[in-house]
């Protein structure tokens, strides 16, 4: 099945990337035009400290390109929605501003969509990670996959390509907790993979920490899995059990051989090792109930401070 040409909506979140958009914005323009297609630059400034708004403002009269700046960070999963939902039921590219994803991956993107697919996203080729980094991720995306009842693809990020369809797919979720990954894969659609080896950043540094990488393996582990709580209530009943064996055990003992004296360190163990599973338990229950909380508040995503548009 073959597509005519779209009108393609680039969608660039960007925090802090003033040095990179400098340059990004005219090699992803050039990159676009030799595919000869109608297309839009939205740019999402996240919240930025630099001069983010300033470098992008001259560029406003020479490329079709439009700023949402947000009112503060709110955050890549909340700036990615923002674009969702600025965005009409284009074809739709997500690609960051730092030059790590490939521009010319999306001359082949482009294709697979027009051959019929309605999303195709990037693969990362992890080869240069530490092998401790590497093991880690995948041991994330098999837990993940094995206690959820959607496929995630391991390795897949966020650039990728969106038929409107999906777009609109998306659009009608009104989730604050995000996790992008988890939602292109719940809503669906015939998709395929892109693999692809992440360059460098050619200016500044990463702004993805440890902290937000923590914060976003809870958010994919809350929203798209439950198995957490299943454990703390299995591990739970086994503790349970074992209790009862050894209290069973006792009764038989006294009765059989007398009372001896007491362990004060075999106590002091088991009352500390029972309280920090209680408590280790008790943080997990409690990090689903704040997703919860913050779900009732209805609270916006994000708020858009102003917005910055081409004038033709």
């Amino acid at each position: 099945m073959s597509r005519e040409k779209p009108f393609l909506s680039c969608i660039v979140p960007a925090f802090n990337e003033s040095e990179n958009l400098q340059k990004f914005i005219p090699a992803l323009a050039t990159t676009l035009e030799e595919q000869q297609i109608d297309y839009e630059i939205l740019v999402v400034d996240d919240g930025s400290k630099d001069n983010t708004i300033a470098v992008l403002t001259p560029m406003l009269d020479q490329y079709p390109l439009r700023v949402l700046e947000l009112s503060r960070n709110f955050g890549k999963e909340a700036a990615l929605s923002a674009g969702i939902n600025h965005v009409k039921n284009n074809l739709t590219l997500f690609i960051d501003a730092d030059f790590q994803h490939p521009l010319d991956a999306i001359p082949t993107m482009i294709s697979l969509w027009e051959g019929g697919y309605d999303m195709v996203y990037g693969i990362r080729n992890r080869s240069t990670e530490s092998p401790l980094k590497k093991f880690l991720t995948n041991a994330y995306y098999k837990f993940l996959n094995f206690s959820s009842d959607i496929e995630i693809p391991e390795n897949a990020g966020d650039f990728r390509l969106l038929d409107g369809k999906v777009i609109t797919a998306l659009q009608a979720l009104p989730e604050k907790n995000r996790y992008m990954k988890g939602l292109f894969a719940w809503v669906g659609f015939k998709s395929i993979g892109v693999h692809f080896s992440e360059l460098e950043r050619q200016s500044g540094k990463t702004n993805f920490n440890v902290k937000a990488l923590f914060n976003l393996t809870l958010a994919g582990l809350t929203g798209f899995s439950n198995l957490p709580l299943r454990l703390c209530m299995g591990f739970g009943a086994l503790l349970a059990l074992c209790s009862m064996g050894y209290g069973i055990w006792i009764i038989i003992e006294t009765i059989f051989t007398g009372i001896d004296v007491p362990g004060w360190a075999t106590l002091i163990v088991a009352i500390s090792l029972l309280g920090g599973i209680q408590l280790l338990f008790l943080g997990i229950v409690g990090e689903y109930i704040s997703r919860i909380y913050t779900e009732t508040k209805s609270r916006p995503q994000y708020i858009i401070a102003q917005e910055h548009t081409h004038q033709s």
